[in-house]
């Protein structure tokens, strides 16, 4: 298919120029800049920061116009709801902007290789799909990051990896808006056509996943070292009661209420923690259940930073953002480990599943495990130490500008001497 196919009359001509200049410039004179486009969590922002410091222009677009979604981000240079986006000429301004200034346009989550928008000028219309096709045929790089089971990989190919399968637990398992094997294959198939490179972190290697363009890049979900360390001063507006003695167990879900079904089960085993936290109180061991959820995450900090231990998903075979806070703050995390995704992982970066330091538990070990750690103070502050460590070395935002200056100058053909 050719440009012509969506564009036609009197910019026909004029299209056809600017992607010619476009792919000389691509082809001769590749710059250090890249756009992410959407928001990850945090982790675009203070990856764009990190890569600011070694050269790069690096910016984040945010698309998201779900005003319930923000309480997740952390900074953006420039928003779709901006004052300054408002209008269809401005739109395809902003986009002819992005194909001239970036060489690299970095997209995130499962559905958001995205521009959030289609621009309609002089009556022709370019719905956001052919956006993104049109940087491949102007000669940008893409690069993807990959977001979790529904990413790539269909439910049916999911529910394998365990019995009882692990979706059954999932809110989505019967929402084929959200999740089913056509949604999230034709997605998959759209994705790896489109991207030359793509990031994954816990070795889902199935579907779409199992692919030589998908690689573990622990690095680019990376975290401010400084905005969460162990010794982050609190607000008083953020102090949770003091009990000398107690033993804060931390567990946290995002849009609770959607994510939970009508009897009480999530994907991330909240029903699995407070009957466990219950029976510790009943057997008399001072513990304290701290559970957040819809608070604004640059907020969430203060109270993950007073919490004693992390409690993760026990079914789903790895950690996500929480657990990544909770290391970076020197916060051990109990979270079940899949071996199989471990061995995967292992064959990329070995390093990282050696030094990995979560303490890996099942729904059947859970309660010994999270009792061990509660009464040994010790062992939770050696574990909190190698938490600690572990994060600075693969997910700190230090972490994530040298390793993605080495992919996006690999992509680009150009040096990637900082």
């Amino acid at each position: 298919m050719t440009i012509a196919s969506f564009v036609s009359g009197p910019i026909r001509l004029a299209t056809a120029l600017l992607l010619l200049y476009l792919r000389l410039r691509i082809r001769y004179r590749p710059r250090k800049s890249v756009l992410f486009v959407g928001q990850a969590y945090y982790n675009a922002w203070y990856l764009s920061r990190g890569l600011r410091t070694i050269g790069w222009r690096a910016e984040v677009f945010n698309w998201d116009t779900n005003p319930s979604s923000q309480i997740y981000y952390h900074g953006e240079d420039i928003s779709l709801m901006s004052p300054a986006l408002k209008g269809t000429g401005a739109k395809l301004r902003f986009y002819v902007h992005a194909l001239l200034t970036y060489d690299v346009f970095h997209f995130s989550n499962a559905h958001g290789l995205s521009f959030g928008m289609e621009i309609t000028f002089c009556y022709f219309r370019i719905p956001s799909i052919q956006l993104i096709e049109l940087l491949r045929r102007a000669g940008k790089k893409i690069v993807y990051s990959n977001n979790g089971c529904l990413d790539g990989v269909s439910q049916s190919s999911f529910r394998k990896w365990q019995t009882p399968p692990v979706c059954d637990e999932c809110r989505w398992r019967a929402e084929p808006s959200v999740c089913s094997d056509v949604r999230n294959l034709t997605w998959g198939a759209f994705r790896n056509r489109m991207a030359d490179y793509q990031c994954t972190i816990g070795g889902n290697r199935a579907d779409y996943n199992d692919d030589p363009r998908v690689h573990e890049v622990p690095e680019f979900y990376c975290l401010d070292p400084e905005v969460w360390r162990p010794d982050l001063p609190v607000p008083a507006t953020f102090m949770l009661p003091a009990k000398p003695g107690q033993v804060r167990l931390y567990h946290a879900v995002g849009n609770f209420d959607t994510r939970t079904d009508k009897s009480g089960i999530n994907i991330k085993s909240t029903h699995i923690y407070v009957p466990l936290v219950r029976r510790l109180q009943s057997e008399g061991i001072d513990v304290d259940f701290v559970f957040f959820s819809n608070v604004p995450n640059i907020d969430l900090r203060y109270y993950q930073v007073q919490a004693d231990v992390f409690l993760d998903m026990l079914t789903f075979g790895f950690f996500g953002a929480t657990a990544r806070e909770a290391m970076m703050l020197g916060k051990p995390v109990v979270c079940y480990l899949r071996p199989s995704w471990l061995e995967s992982i292992r064959q990329e970066l070995p390093g990282y599943v050696e030094e990995l330091p979560v303490v890996s538990a099942t729904p059947s070990t859970a309660y010994e495990t999270v009792r061990a750690l509660v009464l040994d103070p010790d062992l939770r502050r050696r574990i909190g130490e190698k938490s600690r460590q572990f994060a600075l070395k693969w997910h700190s935002s230090e972490a994530g500008k040298r390793r993605l200056n080495r992919i996006y100058s690999e992509l680009l053909g150009i040096s990637n001497q900082a």
